[in-house]
């Protein structure tokens, strides 16, 4: 009766192996590692966000817009749930990104907006800020290139035969990943027009 069972429990992990079973952990370790770093680097650069507010408004009171619409964009990212369950919810999924990319582009406007102020680019908290934005950025790239990659290969075992099956038995599903256009839209520079408006010629 023993050896019976250890000979089904060895030819069910045979079976299981076979059909992609150990791949889908491995990958989906894989999923959530590279996720944890995203997160990681994000909020990286939410704690940056206070310091540099501050900051740049020391110089440059009178960009009232700039900097609440930094602060804005950073309580937006702060009133999303950043949890690992996030990358099981492909909405939710889709307003954290939509989130962080208004973070990213308001960041940029302001920076855009700092170098009308020679005194700021010369303050050395402000460039030691920059700095540490700038490689917190360059951090998040590759922290999405690595959970895209991930994710890439999770979902083609996901949606292969045989091991198709086993996902849709052990309820694994699709991960949802950053697409190229939002790519695009995050690492996009922001148009500043600083050019005084026209004069509007009076009416005859």
């Amino acid at each position: 009766m023993r050896n019976r069972l250890m000979s089904l429990i060895l030819l069910l992990t045979l079976a299981l192996s076979g059909c992609g079973y150990n791949t889908l952990q491995s990958t989906d370790e894989q999923i959530k590692a590279g996720w944890a770093e995203v997160l990681n680097q994000y909020q990286r650069r939410a704690d940056l966000v206070p310091n540099l507010v501050n900051t740049v408004k020391g110089f440059a009171a009178q960009e009232q817009a700039v900097l609440l619409g930094v602060t804005e964009a950073r309580a937006k990212v702060g009133s999303i749930q950043a949890s690992p369950g996030l990358i099981n919810d492909p909405g939710a999924f889709a307003r954290f990104q939509q989130a962080q990319g208004e973070l990213g582009s308001a960041l940029s406007r302001l920076l855009v907006v700092s170098e009308n102020y020679p005194q700021l680019k010369s303050d050395a908290n402000f460039r030691d800020l920059q700095a540490q934005l700038e490689g917190t950025e360059n951090r998040i790239t590759v922290a999405r290139n690595r959970y895209i990659k991930a994710v890439q290969e999770y979902n083609v075992v996901v949606r292969s035969f045989p091991s198709n099956l086993t996902a849709m038995l052990f309820g694994h599903q699709v991960k949802p990943s950053f697409t190229v256009e939002n790519e695009k839209e995050i690492s996009r520079a922001p148009t500043v027009d600083f050019a005084p408006p026209k004069a509007v010629a009076p009416a005859k």
